[in-house]
């Protein structure tokens, strides 16, 4: 994993969004249509999502990619480079 605060950073965004949603790990994952071990590897950057997770993430979350990739902390865990 080349950018690891980045994937945490990304992880947490993802939390909040699915938290706001009221949803659960499980909720998401039939959504997104995810095994819901690969939902949870996301979130706690045990994983690094590829583009297909990303663009059913986003679909079941009803965003953007850019929307769910856009998170302040991924952008300055960017800016300080690898940890």
């Amino acid at each position: 994993m080349k950018n690891p605060a980045a994937v945490r950073a990304f992880g947490a965004h993802l939390r909040r969004l699915r938290l706001a949603r009221g949803w659960s790990l499980e909720e998401l994952a039939l959504a997104a249509m995810l095994s819901l071990v690969t939902v949870h590897r996301v979130e706690t950057a045990k994983s690094v999502a590829t583009l297909d997770v990303l663009l059913s993430l986003a679909r079941a979350l009803g965003v953007t990619v850019k929307e769910l990739v856009d998170c302040a902390e991924m952008e300055q865990a960017n800016q300080v480079g690898p940890a």
